[in-house]
């Protein structure tokens, strides 16, 4: 309106014109303002892209649109070496079994079923045991050298992996695939027959097994891989449902209970229905019972060998709650991450969405012993209000931390009661709560898209909020075990489609969709796309993506920074600034050159107020800067508004400033900066720039 209202005091005419009433001077003022507008709109768009890209841009990428080409292999090491032995080892055994009505998907000529599967030539029955053996284990072609093998081993750093796995079988089940699928779900009465289904595969297969050995040798692996004929439900009970179908009463009889007088849908998991064929198959389960086209077996290994318990929430159900670390952490969806993401697991074998599941956050890293000690930087929240800001740098964790660098940065909720001072809300009400306030620490990490993240949506900081206890849920309705809890960038609704019916309506993801979390990464300065600080005022603490940077290598790794609300230490703070003297810009864009120096100094902390001794990361003071241009058709632009320089030392920071054509002969150029830990100390510096 401004710019509106300076443009009419400067036509005279137009000013007469408003005094006049009629349609046609209306349509010349709104041809008049739109023309000023899309003029300046216009200028502004061409200057900006004039200017230098942001330092740290969020690139999210869609799960549905990934494909194989987004693999990044890690630099140096390869878990997968068959040479490497892990420090714990674990045998698995696995046993395949198929069905008097449904042989092994595998076995089928390609793209016969009706699911339109398998993607590959068949295997002979009597094979089929040792292929998923070796699918699920060793490096191969078809599975592009990705197992769960080589996940536990870039996971653990060569502390666990899997070092024996026989194959045994196949075994003829003694029923039909629906004795086993339709036990759970409300599904047992819509047996073909009549009967009430009630039988668990674990226990016919595993008396065919030990009938064919001759003895119980169960008790000689650590775990037992139960491979079935057919499919996981899932991740077909959409695809093959709500997804394919106009309503249930439009299932084809192929699809539908093989007896006709019995419906065609049949009751699931999330919602009401889905086909009775998609529904009948069984829902694999962490005691290892896997359909063919399951690709979470990384995820069910994480429950199996460590005790992880799940994360994920119900995501179709109202009231609606928000994912916990939705495709950040193996223990939720991003067990899904996977080439076309999570409408792709009906895939035979998974070569798609779940082939390659996200790596482990911090919280369950440290639960499985996989960080050794001194590689996270361990603070407490009243410490930080007697030790002042600290700064650190942290590496993206598919690798280990660079020299002087950290895994990850931890921030115990210590202090008086409660801990987690977070107000409680209703989740019914607000579907974007965490539940019960009874998180214990913060912990910031890195995440790169390279390995086993490759097909994580996002690369940048990861910052969460994490429980002692691993469970006990969230409360309220729809309640789940959330002992992680993402701290969202941009908690709005990301407003994209999940699916398209057969009828043409557009599905929009749920606001509980663990996809509303792709862009939940901070990212370092300015006009990123995301947010570069996160203050939790209720828990009095603040923190910082202050810089990134990436090596030789490619990896990157972030300059974080966190301070107490309640206290800035025991530090003098200063700053000051120095501007180049004037300057004639013979560019249409220039960078002006500005020193920034901590004039502070230093003081020494007793080590014990943090849990790791983190006097060496209180050497440094974080910096807000922000510049300003007084000259008509003159622009200045910052990358990044946060500085982090060491007590008596000096950094340069960069203005580009841009002169337009036609812009004035002189302008003035300020650059400001304030300490983050004590806002009052302030410093300004001016330059004059001319044409």
């Amino acid at each position: 309106m401004t710019i509106i209202k300076k443009a009419i005091l400067a036509h005279p005419r137009l000013q007469k014109l408003l005094r006049r009433r009629g349609l046609l001077s209306s349509v010349i003022l709104a041809l008049f303002i739109f023309t000023l507008l899309f003029t300046a709109a216009f200028a502004r768009a061409k200057n900006e892209a004039q200017f230098p890209p942001p330092v740290d841009p969020q690139k999210v990428k869609d799960q549905d649109v990934m494909t194989w080409e987004d693999y990044r292999p890690l630099p140096g090491r390869d878990w997968a070496d068959p040479s490497l032995m892990p420090e714990k080892g674990f045998r698995l055994a696995v046993v395949a079994v198929d069905f008097p009505n449904q042989p092994f998907v595998i076995t089928r000529p390609k793209s016969s079923d009706l699911f339109g599967n398998p993607q590959v030539e068949p295997i002979p029955r009597e094979k089929v045991a040792q292929f998923y053996a070796d699918f699920f284990t060793k490096p191969m072609e078809i599975n592009h050298g990705q197992n769960i093998h080589r996940y536990w081993m870039e996971q653990s750093r060569g502390k666990f992996g899997i070092t024996q796995v026989d194959a045994f079988g196949p075994y003829r089940m003694p029923k039909p695939h629906w004795a086993y699928g339709l036990n759970e779900y409300g599904q047992n009465d819509q047996t073909p027959d009549g009967s009430i289904a009630d039988s668990r595969l674990e226990l016919d297969c595993d008396a065919l097994w030990m009938a064919d050995v001759g003895q119980d040798i169960r008790q000689n692996y650590d775990a037992i891989l139960r491979i079935y004929a057919g499919y996981d439900e899932t991740g077909v009970w959409m695809e093959f449902g709500e997804m394919k179908f106009k309503s249930k009463e439009d299932i084809p009889p192929e699809w539908g209970n093989p007896n006709p007088d019995m419906p065609r849908w049949v009751k699931t998991r999330y919602v009401e229905w889905t086909s009775w064929l998609a529904g009948s198959q069984q829902w694999g389960l962490s005691s290892m019972r896997q359909g063919e086209n399951s690709g979470t077996i990384a995820h069910e290994l994480g429950h199996f060998a460590f005790r992880l318990p799940d994360l994920n929430n119900n995501p179709y159900v109202k009231p609606y709650r928000r994912a916990a670390a939705g495709p950040w952490d193996l223990m939720d969806r991003g067990s899904f991450n996977g080439p076309g993401g999570p409408h792709m697991r009906w895939v035979v074998p998974p070569i798609r969405g779940a082939a390659m599941p996200a790596g482990l956050m911090i919280r369950n890293r440290m639960e499985c012993s996989f960080i050794p000690e001194g590689q996270i930087l361990k603070l407490s929240r009243s410490g930080l209000a007697q030790s002042g800001l600290v700064v650190a740098e942290v590496t993206a964790r598919a690798v280990d931390p660079l020299p002087g660098t950290f895994t990850g940065i931890i921030v115990r909720l210590d202090g008086s009661e409660p801990g987690d001072r977070t107000p409680a809300d209703d989740p019914a009400v607000n579907p974007l709560s965490p539940g019960i306030p009874n998180y214990n620490f913060y912990s910031l990490e890195v995440v790169q898209r390279i390995g086993f993240d490759s097909f994580c949506p996002d690369s940048g900081v990861l910052i969460a909020k994490n429980k002692d206890n691993l469970r006990g849920n969230n409360g309220g309705p729809n309640a789940f075990n959330s002992y992680i809890w993402v701290i969202d960038a941009h908690p709005e609704d990301i407003n994209m489609v999940d699916y398209i019916k057969p009828t043409g309506e557009k599905v929009m993801r749920t606001i509980a969709d663990y996809r509303q979390l792709n862009d939940a990464l901070f990212h370092a300065g300015l006009d990123s796309g995301s947010q570069f600080e996160h203050e939790d005022t209720p828990n009095r603490l603040r923190f910082y993506v202050v810089d990134v940077n990436k090596n030789k290598d490619g990896i990157i790794s972030y300059t974080l920074a966190v301070r107490s609300l309640d206290g800035s230490g025991p530090q003098l703070r200063g700053v000051a600034l120095e501007a180049p003297s004037k300057l004639r810009i013979k560019e249409a864009l220039t960078p002006v050159i500005f020193t920034l120096k901590n004039t502070g100094k230093p003081a020494k902390v007793d080590p014990a107020v943090h849990p790791s001794d983190a006097n060496i990361f209180l050497d440094r003071d974080v910096y807000r800067l922000s510049v300003s241009v007084e000259g008509m058709g003159w622009n200045a632009n910052l990358l990044n508004t946060l500085a982090a320089v060491e007590f008596g030392q000096s950094t340069k920071i960069t203005v580009y400033v841009l002169a337009e054509e036609g812009c004035s002969g002189q302008a003035t150029l300020t650059l400001q900066a304030a300490s983050e830990s004590d806002p009052s100390q302030t410093a300004k510096a001016s330059l004059s720039l001319s044409r």
